[in-house]
């Protein structure tokens, strides 16, 4: 089975952090990211860019209508993901429980939620 793993955080928590204690934090996640990908099961792993240059597609009265930046109804903002393929839910949240955001970051807002999905290519 695979698994989605969406990393989040809070933009204005992480943003009311001094510059030096981001810097700390970020400084200690290539090495649990790289003890997450030596499991073998983390298909991929990617931070994504930044939020001012994000864009939002949804449909309006039948056109496609783009926005500029994120859209959530939630505080959290998705700043990273993950896919592993493991054989059990429970391997897949011991793996997940690696990512820096499910250790590390509580003065940012940082969390994991992990999503089973059925991978798809087509005819």
């Amino acid at each position: 089975m695979k698994y989605l793993g969406l990393a989040y955080f809070t933009p204005e928590k992480f943003a009311a952090m001094t510059p030096e204690a981001v810097k700390a934090l970020v400084s200690q996640c290539p090495p649990l990211d790289e003890k997450m990908r030596a499991t073998g099961k983390v298909l991929i792993s990617a931070s994504l860019g930044d939020l001012d240059k994000w864009s939002t597609l949804r449909p309006r009265s039948g056109k496609t209508h783009v926005t500029d930046g994120p859209y959530t109804e939630s505080k959290e903002v998705v700043g990273g993901l993950f896919i592993i393929e493991a054989d059990s839910r429970d391997e897949a949240l011991r793996i997940a429980s690696m990512h820096p955001a499910a250790t590390l970051g509580e003065e940012g807002g940082w969390a994991v939620e992990l999503i089973p999905f059925d991978f798809y290519l087509g005819p």
